[in-house]
């Protein structure tokens, strides 16, 4: 592109965007305005709408009115449609009845027609009926004052008019449904960032909780069996109500914040939940009395926050479950970082009775079954059962997405 060229475009793009941002009633002014002065243009003084066909009549004052009458009340088209239509429709009407010459101003009563079928709200059908009879009425006085016209002509000229008017309504109904459209969409992203909230606070919480739960009763136990080492537990339940209070200060913080104040939060990324924290989940299984194995297999690469927060609720989920329904029963994560996806298993011995997989659990909560569809929206797999020798068993395959530049 040239240097010319270059320069050019945003000379003409700075007025344009300047024009788009104007509101209605300067930009129907302009109009009004042009229009105006198109008319009164010798070349284009012949062009327009004309019915009567009545003996010419030459122009005064009075012609000069009517030219204006229907061209100025375009300026308030989208504000006041039926008004603007009235006043034109009856300037038209005398301007025909008196026999003056055609006029370009006369193509107002279109742009008027058309503003009325876009832009009216309320009693649209009554306007019809209203303009069809005044149409009636004009005819018949054409007809009454010897205009040569007849009754085909006289359809015709309506069947163009009725035109103009369906056109508006044309573009009325596309903008109301593009508006229904946009409402609906913004319905639908409202529930889907509830339900997004919902299962990051079911997570943060309900596994936190869990864990205070489990470690509260070990050290009641301990309380009676060996008072010494209840500090231990009590110092337990102290960590991980400060771990869930420093979820949920995360949490919240992120939908405070804008997406790029929240990325640039140091302190913010620190808090995050990620595959790099998985570690601190196994620690605090642990401490509640779970024998948790933790290894790693593969290189693990940095990935998207999406993909890092979905692998360690996977994790949460996982562990949540076999403090609740396998309480001191070996229970095994294993994470595989491959070049295109990551692999994590959790395993747990104990009795063949497990949580409902497919449906949130009657109390409410989201567990597994919000688990998988966190999963697939990243295009993964998650599958949960029951194992043949007893224990439960949570696998998932997360497509790896590292993290944009």
């Amino acid at each position: 592109m040239s240097r010319q060229a270059s320069w050019g475009l945003p000379l003409i793009k700075a007025p344009l965007d300047w024009w788009q941002e104007r509101g209605a009633l300067l930009k129907d002014g302009v109009l009004a305005l042009t229009l105006t002065l198109l008319a009164f243009v010798p070349t284009l003084s012949h062009l327009g709408a004309q019915i009567g066909d009545l003996p010419e009549r030459p122009a005064n004052a009075l012609g000069v009115g009517l030219v204006l009458a229907q061209i100025l009340p375009l300026a308030v088209r989208r504000r006041w449609p039926s008004a603007c239509l009235t006043v034109i429709a009856g300037a038209f009407a005398v301007h025909q009845a008196l026999g003056f010459a055609t006029t370009f101003a006369s193509v107002g009563l279109y742009l008027a027609l058309y503003s009325a079928g876009a832009h009216q709200i309320r009693f649209r059908h009554g306007l019809v009926v209203v303009a069809s009879a005044g149409y009636a009425v004009l005819a018949v006085a054409l007809d009454r004052l010897g205009s040569p016209q007849s009754t085909p002509d006289y359809l015709a000229f309506c069947l163009a008019l009725a035109a103009a008017w369906l056109v508006g309504s044309m573009v009325r109904t596309r903008r109301t449904e593009e508006a229904e459209q946009r409402r609906l969409a913004a319905e639908v992203a409202t529930a889907a960032e509830r339900a997004r909230i919902a299962r990051e606070l079911h997570d943060v919480v309900t596994h936190h909780v869990t864990a205070m739960v489990v470690q509260a009763d070990a050290a009641q136990f301990l309380l009676t069996s060996a008072p010494e080492r209840a500090g231990e537990g009590l110092t337990a339940v102290s960590d991980t109500g400060r771990r869930a209070l420093t979820e949920l200060r995360y949490l919240l913080g992120v939908l405070e914040a804008t997406g790029e104040s929240a990325s640039a939060d140091p302190a913010g990324a620190d808090r995050a939940p990620a595959l790099g924290r998985v570690g601190d989940l196994v620690e605090q299984a642990r401490r509640s009395g779970q024998p948790v194995e933790f290894s790693e297999q593969g290189e693990r690469r940095p990935q998207g926050v999406d993909v890092e927060l979905a692998a360690y609720r996977v994790v949460q989920e996982a562990l949540t479950n076999a403090m609740k329904y396998a309480g001191g029963k070996p229970t095994r994560v294993l994470l595989r970082h491959g070049d295109e996806h990551i692999g994590i298993e959790v395993t747990t011995d104990g009795p063949a009775a497990a949580p409902d997989t497919r449906k949130p659990d009657p109390a409410g909560g989201r567990g597994l079954a919000g688990l998988r569809a966190r999963v697939r929206m990243l295009d993964g797999e998650l599958e949960a059962g029951s194992r043949p020798g007893g224990g439960f068993e949570v696998r998932a395959t997360i497509p790896s997405k590292p993290p944009q530049e």
